[in-house]
This record gives structure tokens, C-alpha cells and sequence, in this order.
């Protein structure tokens, strides 16, 4: 195990000082396998030199990592209710990550309700939070997750985002989950579509499509699990490791299709999972079940297949609590979408129960 070596502080003429790591030490227990990098000019932290103020201490999620990595997440954010930022976030701290998020909105609820009020984040009030970050020696993350985007300036800033993160640490993994819609209705501006397919596809490690966001970034109708495999084999091509369609709908029966490819030209290991259908709609789902994904691949990262049956397990257990729960409440769950029980689910985060595996294709 290597030890952390401080190497003295240096004050410059603005009076700025630092500290610089030359080696990080971390204990890693299998399965887990990271891309942590840090140069031998990674600065932990910077303060002014004043007598009115004492130097700042350390960010220990830099200067003492976890075992599991540290994510950025850009997603939308609601003050009550669990989707986007609210989805992700908590599910990634009880795996173990440090997360920071970036929420590209901020409403008083989800868009579903009858009235939403709140704020948008746009493209150059995100750059300037990422700079913020780079001016204080903070952009340095294991992962990049996002989720719904609704303006194509927005989506080309992340971009912006992934470059500069990548300029940090060359090893980032870029998680997207490319929100344009379902069930063949489009709630993004078209112009998403081909900025996803055309630039933003190419720089991920993982993408998490529903059908139909599968078939609009391939151009591709899936109507059998044949089919589902093929979009995966040429969503590889186009850039990403990882594919996993969470949802598809082939003659009634709802699948999961996952496929990883190791190395570019060599054939992907495909898998399906069967997933019994809920007769109820939740809000929340498609983020939680991405952030789950994250966390759960990282931890096994040749074994894309198991990382979705506990991603699966985790969110099945999730939603039938939320059914339950809502029924206890004297609700009818199929008048209305269903905010999940996230927190009262959290020991089937932390520790799902796998009951429904999957099937490797041969």
C-alpha cells in the first residue's frame, strides 16, 4: 500500500499557498477496481496567507478517497420528491461515493404535478461553478453521471464538462443516461437527439437508453430481444464500453438488455434480465436505477451482469415498498405516478436481496 507523502507548503507572490500529494494511498478489497490518478502536482488544497484567517484543512475526499470513487452528478433537482439529483445522489453515498451535485434546475416539485415553480441552470452558470471548482484544485472525479438535460446549450457545456474533467483525470468514467423520452414520445427539443447521437454518445463509458431512446440515438426499430442486442453492438461501436437498455417491451414481456464490450472489435457479453411489470407508474425510477448502475459496476466492474441484477433487485424492492406504503395510505396507486420511498428503502440499496438474475446470452 503506498503512503501519502506531503510535500512542503510553497506561498506565491498573491499570497496563495498549497500543499502537493506525491502519492495516494487507498486500500482496495475485491472486486473493486478504480482508475484513481493523482500526478505528483495534485494540490489538496489552497488558502490565503492572511492574519486574519487560518488555512483552510485539507478536502480529505481528495487527500483520503473512498474505496469507491467520487462523483459529479448534473441532474435536475426538486424540493420535495425524489427524481434527478434527489434519485441519485443519496442511493451513491449509501454505496460508498462521495458525490457532489450540479443541479441543472431547481422546482419547488417534479413537472408532473399540477404547478411547479423554480429556477434553470444554463449553460455559463454551470461553466462557472466548474470553474470554481478548478480555481480551488477540486475537479478531480472517478465519475461524471447526468440525466435529464432539456436545452441543447445546457448539453453542449457538459461536453465542455467532460473534456476538462477528463484533462484531470484521463480515467473518468462518464455515466450518461440520455433522457429524451418513452414510449415514442419525445420530451426534449429535437435537436438533442442528434447533439446525443453525434457527440455525446462518443465520449461515454456507460449509456443507460430506455427502448425508445435506444432506437432515436441508432436509428434502429427494436421489436425483438434480437434487436435489443444489435442496438447495443452499434451503440459500442459508436463509443461506449457499457450498454444497458433498462427497459424493453417486447410482446408484453418487460426486459432488461445488458451488454459490455472490454475490447473495441472484440464481441460484446450480452445478458437479459425478465422484469416483472408493476401495475402502478413511479417518477424517479430512470434516475435511481442509473445511480444504481454506477455504484454497482464500479464494484464489479468485469461483471456488468451481476452490477444490473443487484441495480434491479435494489429498485424492485424499492418499488413495491412504495406500492405497499401507498396503499397503507388508502391510495389508489394507479390514479396517479407514485413518488418512491427512497429513504425508508435504503438496507435494499445497501444490501438488495437478488431474486431476479440474468441471462447470459451465448
Amino acid at each position: 500500500m503506498k503512503s501519502v507523502i506531503v510535500i512542503g507548503m510553497n506561498v506565491d507572490a498573491a499570497g496563495v499557498g498549497w500543499l502537493n500529494v506525491e502519492h495516494c494511498s487507498m486500500l482496495l478489497k475485491p472486486p473493486l477496481s478504480l482508475n484513481f490518478r493523482f500526478s505528483p502536482q495534485t494540490s489538496i488544497f489552497r488558502a490565503r496567507n492572511s492574519r486574519n484567517s487560518r488555512m483552510a484543512p485539507p478536502i480529505l475526499s481528495l487527500a483520503l478517497p473512498s474505496n469507491t470513487g467520487r462523483v459529479l452528478s448534473i441532474q435536475s433537482h426538486t424540493v420535495q420528491g425524489y427524481v434527478g439529483n434527489k434519485s441519485a445522489v443519496f442511493p451513491l453515498q449509501l454505496l460508498g461515493y462521495d458525490v457532489d451535485p450540479i443541479n441543472s434546475v431547481q422546482f419547488s416539485n417534479h413537472t408532473g404535478y399540477p404547478t411547479f415553480k423554480g429556477q434553470v441552470l444554463n449553460g455559463q452558470q454551470l461553466w462557472d461553478l466548474i470553474e470554481g471548482l478548478e480555481g480551488n484544485d477540486l475537479l478531480f472525479y472517478t465519475h461524471l453521471l447526468t440525466g435529464y438535460i432539456g436545452s441543447e446549450s445546457f448539453l453542449n457545456t457538459v461536453l465542455q464538462v467532460v473534456s476538462k474533467l477528463r484533462s484531470t483525470n484521463p480515467g473518468l468514467s462518464y455515466v450518461c443516461d440520455p433522457v429524451m423520452g418513452d414510449e415514442g414520445k419525445l420530451y426534449v427539443p429535437q435537436e438533442l437527439v442528434s447533439v446525443y447521437r453525434e457527440k455525446v454518445v462518443p465520449v461515454a463509458s456507460m449509456l443507460t437508453p430506455n427502448q425508445f431512446e435506444a432506437e432515436l440515438l441508432t436509428g434502429f426499430r427494436i421489436q425483438s430481444e434480437g434487436h435489443g442486442r444489435e442496438a447495443c453492438r452499434l451503440l459500442h461501436a459508436a463509443g461506449p464500453s457499457k450498454v444497458i437498455i433498462t427497459s424493453i417491451n417486447i410482446d408484453g414481456i418487460l426486459l432488461l438488455i445488458g451488454s459490455h464490450q472490454k475490447e473495441k472489435g472484440e464481441p460484446p457479453r450480452q445478458f437479459k434480465i425478465v422484469i416483472p411489470k408493476i401495475p402502478a407508474y413511479f417518477t424517479g425510477t430512470g434516475d435511481l436505477m442509473t445511480a444504481l448502475l454506477l455504484g454497482w459496476s464500479n464494484k464489479y466492474p468485469d461483471n456488468l451482469e451481476i452490477a444490473a441484477e443487484l441495480a434491479v433487485s435494489s429498485l424492485q424492492a424499492v418499488l413495491h415498498r412504495t406500492l405497499s406504503d401507498y396503499k397503507s395510505a388508502g391510495h389508489d396507486p394507479e390514479s396517479t405516478s407514485l413518488e418512491i420511498r427512497l429513504i425508508q428503502s435504503q438496507d435494499d440499496i445497501c444490501t438488495p436481496q437478488v431474486k431476479l438474475k440474468a441471462e447470459i446470452y451465448s
